[in-house]
């Protein structure tokens, strides 16, 4: 039940977050676009977008400090093989226009169907990713 509990604050933080940055900002709350205005040229509103990202790193830690745990991460492949995913996930989200959090949070809470298709694709490329890992190449 504490995890529970825990995914469903995290769930309203969330969308609370996002409803906060379109309400004052005007802009959906999509990380790789917000961290894509970080890289040169550098966006007029660098302030705010530094100031989201850092809080991605900073929450876990927060979290830490009032007794909380951090999940165990056990990463199971090599290297290169994680930085071509990251190439990939980078370049799938530039021509998708956006990634799960703009698409996925953001894109379907609105209605839009864009999004839907999107992520949608989204899911199904992940589907496919896990499935041709573990039963293709045994992974």
């Amino acid at each position: 039940m504490h995890e529970f509990l825990l995914a469903f604050i995290g769930g309203l933080m969330i969308g609370l977050a996002a409803v906060l940055l379109m309400a004052t900002k005007g802009t959906i709350m999509g990380i790789s676009g917000i961290a894509s205005k970080l890289l040169p040229p550098l966006s007029e509103d660098w302030l705010w977008r530094l100031t989201f990202i850092a809080g991605l790193f900073a929450a876990p830690i927060i979290m830490m400090m009032f007794g909380g745990t951090q999940p165990t991460v056990q990463i199971t492949s090599s290297l290169p093989l994680l930085a071509i995913g990251g190439l990939l996930v980078g370049y799938g989200t530039v021509i998708g226009n956006g990634c799960t959090s703009g698409h996925g949070v953001c894109g379907l809470s609105r209605l839009s169907a864009r999004s839907l298709i999107a992520t949608g694709v989204f899911m199904l490329t992940a589907f496919a990713t896990v499935y041709i890992t573990r039963h293709v190449f045994g992974a």
